[in-house]
């Protein structure tokens, strides 16, 4: 059984781009997400379920998208061609979440992940026990809020409006500029539908789509690193494999949501190597006996119940809690 660099380099054969392929799923899903937000205009006469449905699908549609985004960002897909990544980064306004803020951020996360002075940058706070402890009530409030499952279920104002364009934007003008261009645009879009087309077209078009887009999303990049057997090192005893076997999670879907997920579950891997495109990673959990026995999650209500419900890190007990352990 391969461990530690020798494992990593097993997957780089695996790292391998067909441009044929990355652009028949950017393509794709670009026209489905076209004709589905067309649904939810008032031109077709749609009754209210109809234009819903249409509005539910463009959210998962956007998801999916943002998914393929996110492996662009990585080089993974289409890293040679500059038609792909001038695309991805009008989707990256459109979808709030401009490149500069998330190729950076993220990159930092993939580097640092489950790192304990340094979990918090590129994703969800993470304080030992002994610090929520010694902290005030103000401090303990700010980062409970952070983690409430009411700031995962609203990531479309809090993480995304705010998080990934507003923050960075009011802190770094010139280096975040996208972050700027991104909020202007939705407000611009949102106020066109509301003028031309009525607040309905703007919420069918506009605030339903990126709600649901925006909280699966959340609560996936919350879950696939904070579940119930997740483990936070110190720097003395991080390494990069060991973090990702260990503090990322296999999440186990249905085929349908993993397709509008774009197996994005297969999070073990995708840590172990980000080269890798996201079509594969199915591909090299049948190839690489190594990988097959994860840490894993779900959508179960139950499943979900067990990882919103985590916390702080316990240092004596090796593991996440929740409020009444702290």
């Amino acid at each position: 059984m391969r461990t530690g660099p020798e494992l990593i380099k097993a997957t780089k054969a695996f790292a391998v781009d067909s441009t044929v392929r990355s652009w028949w799923y950017v393509l794709s899903t670009a026209i489905l997400l076209g004709a589905s937000l067309a649904g939810t205009l008032p031109f077709w006469n749609l009754p209210v379920l109809g234009r819903l449905a249409c509005s539910v699908l463009a959210g998962l549609l956007i998801l999916r998208l943002f998914v393929i985004y996110h492996d662009q960002q990585h080089h993974a897909i289409l890293s040679h061609s500059r038609l792909a990544e001038v695309l991805m980064r009008v989707f990256g306004i459109l979808s709030l979440s401009p490149s500069s803020v998330w190729r950076s951020s993220h990159n930092y996360h993939h580097n640092h992940n489950s790192k304990l002075r340094s979990a918090h940058i590129g994703s969800f706070p993470v304080m030992t026990k002994a610090q929520f402890l010694k902290c005030s009530p103000a401090e303990r409030r700010v980062y409970l809020f952070t983690r409430h499952p009411l700031t995962i279920l609203f990531g479309y104002v809090f993480i995304f409006l705010h998080g990934m364009c507003l923050y960075p934007f009011w802190n770094a003008p010139r280096k975040s500029l996208d972050c700027g261009v991104a909020l202007v645009v939705h407000v611009l879009i949102g106020a066109a539908l509301v003028y031309y087309l009525g607040w309905t077209a703007w919420l069918f078009t506009q605030v339903i789509p990126h709600f649901v887009a925006c909280a699966i999303g959340s609560y996936l990049f919350y879950a696939q690193h904070n579940f119930p057997t997740v483990t936070f090192e110190d720097r003395e005893g991080w390494t990069y494999e060991k973090a990702a076997l260990e503090s990322s999670s296999y999440m186990k879907t249905s085929r349908i949501m993993a397709w509008f997920t774009g197996n994005i579950g297969y999070h073990h891997i995708h840590h172990l190597n980000a080269r890798i495109p996201f079509y594969r990673l199915p591909e090299v959990l049948r190839a690489m006996p190594e990988l097959q026995r994860p840490k894993t999650t779900s959508l179960s209500p139950a499943e979900m119940l067990r990882c919103l419900r985590l916390k702080v890190w316990d240092v004596e007990a090796q593991r996440m809690v929740g409020l009444p352990r702290v």
